[in-house]
């Protein structure tokens, strides 16, 4: 068994390297075209297999290596640097959020006057936009949490809703 599985395991590893090198560095380099990313993280499986069967089927060989110094040297420093990029202490703080998160916090706890200089239009027009939409707004100087309370509806819906019908606005004659 161990020879049929030898006859694949090293294919399926220099592939999925392949593959793995290729469009890591494509991120890398911040490009990311057609599928370089889902490919990249999906197909990375592929060179888990293939090394971890690469690995049983050359168990014999691979054990020897931990009597040797460099290897031990070289697989101790692999570990030492996959266990601190994993350790939360290197990266971001857990109290840090994603700054597109914050900025919709942000919007969501603003005015609808607040938010139509934020999008470039005036308050009327939001209030206009916002009652098509089945959403009544009886003060503009009302957060867009307050409006959605009233509306028995979530925040980052009414603020999809607003940000959705002035899709493009913002983008449009924009000297600030």
């Amino acid at each position: 068994m161990s020879t049929s599985i030898k006859s694949w395991a090293t294919p399926l590893a220099v592939g999925a390297f392949t593959i793995s090198a290729v469009t890591g560095l494509l991120i890398f380099f911040d490009i990311e075209i057609g599928l370089v990313e889902p490919t990249h993280k999906w197909l990375s499986w592929f060179l888990v297999c293939g090394v971890a069967l690469h690995v049983i089927s050359n168990w014999k060989q691979f054990t020897s290596y931990f009597s040797k110094k460099p290897a031990i040297g070289i697989i101790g420093a692999a570990l030492i640097v996959t266990i601190a990029a994993v350790l939360p202490i290197f990266g971001e703080e857990e109290e840090k959020e994603n700054p597109a998160k914050m900025a919709a916090y942000a919007l969501a706890s603003s005015s609808i006057e607040t938010v139509a200089l934020v999008v470039k239009t005036t308050p009327m027009a939001l209030v206009e936009q916002l009652g098509k939409k089945g959403i009544v707004v009886n003060d503009p100087a009302a957060t867009v949490e307050q409006i959605a309370k009233s509306n028995g509806k979530e925040a980052k819906e009414v603020l999809g809703d607003i940000l959705a019908s002035t899709k493009g606005t913002a983008k449009n004659d924009d000297k600030d």
